[in-house]
């Protein structure tokens, strides 16, 4: 038995990373899926090899008729919606004064108004399934303070402050709305092409458990989220980092 038998689930940014980790995931423990992305060829692949549970549809998150159209086929093709995971994202990093209006921009857009699209295009098939559960990807720079991140920092500070409101203002139709907080994960955003053989984990060496986070382990979090053991939890942060927000390792001396 899955811990997510009978449920549909709507995760953006599906083709790679944390969101296809989490759509093989949600699929294996019962849940049917619907798969967004702008990567078409990735994400029909990846909705391919799940198998008939799957489906994949384009999803431009900063367009507000893409997310109606998802939310559409997963109620006329699987009868419902009970999740929806805001996973997709984008980074650019600069210094402040020297951050192009543009990519801030960008980030915003596909970051925070994606987000708050995919919440307000899900709330009345949720409500009409009885209740649900909306996880909303932020991160450790959601958190503090993160060198070069400014654009890619408000979004997520942002994503916090929405899914507080959301989780109050939905709270009585049985919607559950929190956040996830990941550190360093090893998906193309971190690994870039030039990085392929790149050893990650050493880069992440100083924090408690002294490694780089995989995407599964993301998915994990999500999985918790989604299922009905959080039926008690709404309006709050969930983080995974290794510890870096604790505070910094330092090798023990002998």
């Amino acid at each position: 038995m899955g811990r997510l038998d009978g449920k549909v689930a709507i995760i953006s940014g599906a083709a790679r990373g944390q969101g296809e980790a989490e759509a093989r995931l949600f699929a294996a423990e019962g849940a049917s899926v619907v798969l967004g992305d702008v990567l078409d060829e990735q994400g029909t692949k990846v909705a391919d090899e799940i198998g008939a549970v799957a489906r994949y549809r384009h999803l431009d998150v900063t367009n507000a008729d893409d997310w109606d159209a998802i939310v559409e086929l997963a109620r006329a093709e699987l009868g419902r919606v009970d999740v929806l995971v805001n996973n997709a994202g984008v980074l650019f990093s600069h210094p402040l004064e020297d951050h192009p209006l543009d990519e801030y921009l960008r980030v915003v857009q596909v970051n925070q108004v994606g987000c708050f699209l995919g919440m307000r295009a899900v709330v009345r098939a949720m409500r009409d399934a009885g209740g649900g559960s909306i996880v909303n990807t932020s991160s450790i720079a959601g958190l503090i303070g993160s060198q070069g991140l400014l654009a890619y920092s408000a979004s997520k500070w942002a994503i916090r402050g929405m899914t507080k409101v959301a989780a109050v203002e939905l709270g009585p139709d049985g919607i559950r709305v929190n956040s996830i907080h990941p550190g360093g994960v090893d998906t193309a955003m971190v690994r870039r092409p030039e990085d392929a053989d790149r050893d990650l984990d050493a880069g992440f060496r100083h924090l408690p458990l002294g490694r780089v986070g995989l995407p599964e382990e993301v998915a994990y979090m999500a999985l918790f989220l989604a299922s009905d053991e959080s039926l008690y939890s709404t309006g709050s942060e969930f983080v995974l980092d290794g510890g870096s927000t604790a505070g910094l390792h330092r090798p023990r001396r002998r």
